[in-house]
């Protein structure tokens, strides 16, 4: 849903398209990169020999539909259109072009004993199973578009649905000096709460017409609810905890002293960047909580150094995605779910080195376009 990049940016008081903008830039090699790597991981390099023609299309349209649905629709769905149109179209591409040998796990079984699923569905059955996506997909995009965002901007028809607090006792009572600004500025303290035009609403109502959709009886549907919150209350919790550190920090002064000292090592900077993303996902499990913890030190050290905030915020996404592999919390999740519980050792081990190597790479491409004039 693009939260990241969302409270990414409204952390450093930006608009989330422009950091999604910049995050596409440093996200297109790399997901050209990513099939080719996870056929080596399965068969090494026979399997890339083999395979490539399909690997390098799935990169493309992958990187690509990513790539077009933010700049033309916003952060809040490339990662769920880019996905989907690419399994339809690998499917498509193999219809024309079929590797040599077909590449299959060894699970023991015997020819005799392997169990062919031969089931056929009906397209009725097919759009039931795909409806969730397909009417998320739908209500995010309504929700992304200018035309309804305007219509709770300033001067819009739906202006009153949004809640706007200015803390006493905070707003505008703490200034930012020299060296952060040119002259003392006050720092704004406001309460925003978007109760319709917020894409958390519009999840919620695509869930709703879900369950109408599907018929699912109402209890059956408030108990699922009830489930997810409880599934979901430690990351809630810990991601409102970050989100609280991360505006005191910015309010303390924390986030710019730390940025006065890490703006000494100037152009290197930029390298650098992507690492604190990184760092942030493998201490705190989420790209959203990295984000909103460091996302003002970023900015504050593009200040001292001449590089857009929003740059940066975006190296920090794209950092944290590729961290998220190694984030202690994920593996947890990943063994349990696969039955290697008790083995996250192994799987962290085998992650590390492609996470540092992706880490190395956001790097070269977020000092890359600084270097082009991108964010300067």
């Amino acid at each position: 849903m693009g939260i990241p990049v969302i409270v990414g940016a409204q952390v450093i008081g930006a608009e989330p398209y422009a950091v999604g903008r910049l995050v596409v830039m440093q996200l297109l090699l790399i997901g050209i990169i990513i099939p080719f790597w996870l056929v080596a991981v399965v068969d090494g390099v026979r399997g890339i020999r083999e395979t490539w023609p399909v690997i390098l299309f799935t990169g493309v349209v992958f990187a690509l539909t990513q790539s077009l649905t933010t700049l033309l629709i916003g952060p809040e769905l490339p990662d769920i259109i880019a996905p989907l149109v690419t399994m339809v179209a690998i499917p498509v591409f193999l219809r024309f072009w079929k590797p040599s040998q077909v590449f299959r796990f060894d699970t023991g079984d015997t020819a005799a004993d392997a169990v062919v699923d031969t089931t056929s569905y009906t397209p009725s059955q097919i759009l039931r199973a795909w409806s969730p996506f397909i009417i998320l997909t739908i209500f995010v995009a309504v929700w992304s578009i200018k035309p309804f965002k305007a219509l709770f901007t300033a001067g819009g028809p739906l202006n009153w649905t949004v809640l706007v607090i200015q803390f006493p006792g905070l707003h505008n009572l703490v200034l930012k000096t020299a060296p952060i600004v040119a002259s003392p500025t006050p720092y704004a303290a406001i309460f925003k709460l978007d109760f319709i035009s917020s894409v958390g609403t519009a999840i919620l109502l695509a869930g709703v017409v879900t369950v109408l959709f599907l018929k699912m009886r109402p209890a059956d549907a408030l108990r699922t609810f009830r489930d997810t919150l409880h599934e979901l209350r430690i990351p809630i919790y810990a991601i409102g905890m970050v989100l609280a550190f991360a505006f005191l920090a910015n309010y303390s002064g924390l986030s710019t002293t730390l940025a006065l000292v890490l703006a000494m090592t100037k152009g290197a900077f930029t390298f650098f960047a992507p690492l604190l993303g990184w760092l942030g996902v493998f201490l705190t499990g989420s790209d959203t909580s990295s984000n909103a913890l460091f996302g003002g030190l970023q900015a504050a050290t593009g200040r001292q150094i001449g590089v857009s905030g929003e740059l940066l915020v975006a190296a920090n996404t794209v950092g944290g995605a590729v961290g998220k592999m190694i984030s202690p919390q994920s593996i947890a999740v990943a063994s349990a779910a696969v039955g290697l519980v008790g083995r996250e050792g192994e799987l962290l081990h085998f992650t590390l080195k492609c996470s540092i190597i992706l880490a190395v790479l956001v790097g070269l491409i977020t000092t890359a376009l600084v270097f082009m004039g991108v964010g300067t």
